[in-house]
């Protein structure tokens, strides 16, 4: 009895440890292909998948995707509320223009030296804020980025003021710059968005992301063992900032250029809704809510000038042709309904069902127990 019920459930512990690869893998290569299928979805994107445009949306999905992932990293595996991640989005795309404008290195020395600089930012603004815990430390990190955004704006020369940061496309290959070439730009961020999500689950499941999930439960229980929980937070804050400058570095190209808003603190509130949306602490969840608010908000702005919009009236036309209050609503829609965010919702149903499932099968175990039970003692009289 030992061995038929134990072989099946070791089966099923492998298939489950196995399955969640092979959906990822198989997403990917889906998402490989997608530029040379001819797929339409009406009211999402704006024409077929191997169109300019629908490739462009999708490219700045996977961008704010692999932003939410790095931000999923801070909140849900160290517990660190930052209101300054996107300081280090904005590193990555303006180091990266800054690099190919005033140094004339190629693409890729280039982007070398914009993740050193979002490393040094990291380094220095982490080591900083991380002196303290709980609001204060979120206000230190609102403190930063609204200084970085403060220098981008003021300066005029350099990082081009207002009026952002033009990508100097003659240091780029070919095969990245322009219309033409949207196709190799989607490609160039799925391996963006790819490269963040493995960083990410190897944080989670090292040594490191135990020791920094640990800290976000309790930190004075990992300072008695006799660990240092600061050198672990301050090492997720740092690769969180990391993959963040990637996610920079691709949106530099994605768009030929950068604006101050990428440096600033109404970014990350927008991070943080994207990673609520799809449920803190699920790294499938954090990409969901990326792609999700970006095409929401890409899509109701096209809604918002529609012809028929204006022709309805003053209380429905004013909420319609303002995109920011339906995000609003959704955000609010969400935290009422669904506290876990999508996926955690759908992690708590699936829990309930095996959980559900468990106890009907240790039911029937404990009938047929019973039963068996009443034949032996039958025979036995």
């Amino acid at each position: 009895m030992t061995v038929t019920t134990g072989v099946p459930t070791l089966i099923r512990g492998r298939a489950g440890s196995v399955a969640p690869f092979a959906v990822g893998g198989a997403l990917v290569i889906l998402m490989a292909i997608l530029p040379l299928l001819n797929i339409s979805i009406p009211g999402i994107l704006p024409g077929a998948t191997y169109t300019p445009g629908s490739l462009a949306l999708l490219s700045l999905c996977m961008v704010f995707a692999a932003l939410a992932l790095s931000y999923n990293l801070l909140l849900g595996t160290a517990g660190m509320l930052s209101f300054g991640h996107a300081l280090y989005f904005g590193a990555g795309a303006y180091g990266l223009g800054l690099a190919l404008q005033y140094l004339g290195v190629p693409l890729w020395p280039g982007v070398l030296i914009a993740l050193v600089g979002g490393l040094a930012i990291a380094l220095f603004t982490g080591a900083v804020a991380m002196r303290v815990t709980g609001i204060p430390f979120a206000m230190v990190t609102l403190a930063f980025a609204q200084a970085g955004s403060v220098l981008v704006r003021r300066n005029q020369q350099v990082t081009g003021g207002e009026e952002g940061l033009r990508l100097p496309v003659e240091h780029v290959p070919d095969w990245l710059v322009g219309v033409v070439n949207t196709r190799s730009l989607y490609w160039f961020t799925l391996a963006v968005v790819v490269i963040v999500y493995l960083v990410v689950l190897w944080v989670d499941r090292s040594q490191l992301g135990h020791l920094a999930q640990a800290t976000r439960e309790n930190e004075q229980r990992v300072q008695v063992l006799g660990l240092r929980p600061y050198t672990a937070k301050l090492i997720v804050f740092v690769v969180a900032a990391l993959c963040a400058s990637l996610a920079g570095i691709a949106y530099m190209l994605l768009q030929s250029g950068t604006q101050p808003s990428s440096v600033g603190a109404d970014l990350t509130i927008t991070v943080l809704v994207m990673v609520v949306l799809g449920g803190v602490g699920f790294r499938w969840g954090a990409i969901v809510g990326g792609v999700l608010y970006t095409i929401l908000d890409q899509r109701l702005t096209v809604l918002a000038r529609a012809e028929w919009i204006h022709t309805l009236p003053d209380v429905l036309r004013i909420p319609l042709s303002e995109p920011l209050f339906l995000l609003g609503v959704l955000f609010i829609l969400v935290v009422m309904f669904l506290p876990g965010g999508i996926a955690g919702t759908m992690d708590s149903w699936v829990r309930r069902r095996r959980g559900e499932r468990t106890r009907s099968q240790l039911r029937q175990l404990e009938d047929a127990a019973n039963a068996n039970a009443g034949e032996v003692a039958e025979v036995r009289t």
